[in-house]
């Protein structure tokens, strides 16, 4: 079995949709994992997503282009990724209202901040983004 192959197994059988390059390095070495990655990323199984970053992607079938594989869609990647790198994050002003149940609008697009302003990755998944300003 491929290095390759047994990094598809693995990220097909997870529950999660966020991985880090980390999360596979039992299975060979750094600059290999980079590479079987970097495949994946081409065949479109994932997405690169930040530095070191990917989530699992899928076909949208009606553009037909690359998309997150995740229920929540590209705001819940980003919060699976910022959770997963251990980084504290809030909500925009709009979204935190609406997720409390204070306001009834609903927020065209949620914005997460970083609470650390030391935290300096830039997380991208479509047009949702993280430090990218």
């Amino acid at each position: 079995m491929t290095i390759q192959s047994r990094i598809q197994t693995r990220i097909k059988r997870s529950k999660r949709s966020v991985f880090l390059r980390s999360d596979f390095k039992d299975i060979a070495d750094y600059d290999q994992i980079g590479r079987g990655l970097r495949n994946l990323v081409r065949d479109g199984l994932l997405m690169k997503i930040g530095y070191g970053l990917y989530a699992r992607a899928r076909v949208n079938r009606i553009t037909g282009k690359l998309m997150p594989d995740n229920a929540a869609g590209a705001d819940g990647v980003v919060i699976e990724a910022m959770e997963k790198l251990g980084v504290d994050y809030k909500f925009d002003g709009l979204s935190s209202l609406n997720f409390s149940g204070d306001s009834t609008q609903v927020p065209a697009k949620v914005k997460i901040i970083p609470k650390s302003s030391r935290f300096t990755r830039k997380i991208a998944v479509g047009t949702q983004l993280v430090n990218a300003d």
